[in-house]
């Protein structure tokens, strides 16, 4: 008998049919001896559709109200998943955040897992009974509903499998694994029977929508076994059907890249002319950490008569927000002019392999530049090589990299 949790997406619950399939599913692994938790997204559409409501009304949103808002979809779905079990004979309740309750800190919209209190579900689990979690939710310092960010149903649903001490993390989404990149841009893309915590999380981080970046984070330091694959597809025979994310040391052949992934949703920020002295980077990007906008590629031009631009990339969706920030102090950082770019695209490689491989970047700058492809912005880390460009060579920049570093099946 294993302990499993089993997470379902957006697409997975999109409507009642759906929703009876998934029960179907956990039915035949309580029937096969397991004890089961599930964890639920929003049907598919409906997060976008409240957090469009909150924009709607406000730009800049009281985030505690968009909390509130955006945090019903996922109780809809988990009371509707509980009644769907219940029909087809198998003892079930739902579970909101703050009932367990799962703990976070106070980041509304971002908030980040502080603590699980796993006991009591573990008892009515153990009593036969499958608690239906919804995902994407918890319960902050303030008593007040947080939500932990999109794709956050993934991160509820790791972090429950490691206070449930459960075997494994099943994550059933509308692909049936991790591919070397996006078969819907490159048809000949390959899927993996296992993966790296590190290659997932970097893919996750540049990315790849498969997995959500903190759920692989926490998966990684709770050494939970995670297996995505499609609720769509039946599978009959011992061998798991999908993709494991595993640690490196069960993967013995390790290529030299596992994956390219993209991202549209980045946006470009250059302030210029700014003074060349100590502070001038914790001036520019404390207020933007203050308000929990996340920065990640980052250029500084050579000083010029000690002055000097500085070039980074955020989520387009925080662009207004840190506009509105970098504005506000622009007296204390003392910068002449600020640019943005929407219309920018991250690019990148990613694979253990690159420890132990040399030339990964020289064959990414020559691919793209083989193909006419200008790049903005580099960045890299020890298994991964990111570059910006622009938004319209996306598809282009991947396709020509899977055949560059021959992933192409």
């Amino acid at each position: 008998m294993a302990r499993i949790v089993m997470k379902f997406g957006g697409t997975s619950v999109a409507d009642l049919d759906r929703i009876r399939n998934v029960a179907a599913r956990v039915k035949r692994e309580v029937e096969a001896g397991n004890e089961v938790a599930v964890v639920v997204s929003a049907m598919s559409g409906v997060t976008n559709q409240l957090v469009k409501y909150c924009q709607d009304l406000s730009p800049l949103h009281d985030a505690r109200e968009y909390d509130a808002v955006v945090a019903t979809g996922e109780q809809v779905t988990s009371g509707l998943t509980a009644i769907a079990l219940q029909e087809i004979g198998v003892e079930a309740r739902s579970w909101q955040g703050w009932q367990i309750p799962l703990r976070t800190d106070g980041a509304h919209g971002k908030a980040r897992i502080d603590g699980i209190e796993g006991a009591e579900l573990i008892r009515r689990m153990r009593a036969g009974q499958v608690p239906v979690v919804a995902g994407f939710q918890g319960i902050g310092p303030d008593n007040r509903v947080t939500t932990l960010g999109r794709g956050g149903s993934d991160t509820s649903a790791v972090a429950l499998a490691a206070a449930l001490k459960a075997d494994r993390c099943d994550i059933y989404t509308d692909v049936d694994g991790v591919y070397t990149t996006d078969p819907r841009i490159v048809p000949r893309a390959r899927k993996l029977a296992k993966i790296a915590y590190e290659e997932m999380l970097e893919l996750a981080s540049v990315g790849a929508k498969v997995l959500q970046t903190r759920s692989v984070e926490l998966a990684m330091k709770e050494r939970v076994r995670v297996q995505v694959l499609s609720s769509f597809e039946e599978h009959t025979g011992g061998n798991l059907p999908g993709t494991l994310v595993v640690d490196e040391d069960e993967i013995v052949e390790k290529e030299m890249v596992s994956g390219i992934a993209y991202s549209r949703d980045e946006a470009k920020v250059t302030v210029r002319h700014v003074p060349d002295r100590p502070g001038i980077a914790a001036a520019i990007f404390g207020p933007l950490s203050a308000a929990n906008v996340n920065v990640d590629m980052i250029v500084q031009n050579v000083s010029a008569d000690s002055m000097t631009d500085m070039t980074f990339t955020i989520g387009r969706s925080d662009l207004a927000r840190a506009q509105a920030i970098l504005a506000a102090h622009q007296a204390e950082i003392g910068y002449a002019e600020m640019l943005t770019d929407p219309d920018v695209a991250k690019i990148s490689v990613v694979g253990v392999g690159m420890r132990s491989h040399a030339g990964v970047a020289n064959t990414m700058f020559a691919a793209l530049a083989s193909k006419g492809i200008n790049i903005q912005v580099i960045s890299t880390s020890e298994i991964k090589v990111s570059v910006l460009i622009g938004v319209e060579y996306t598809e282009l920049a991947v396709r020509a990299l899977h055949t560059a570093y021959g992933l192409d099946a």
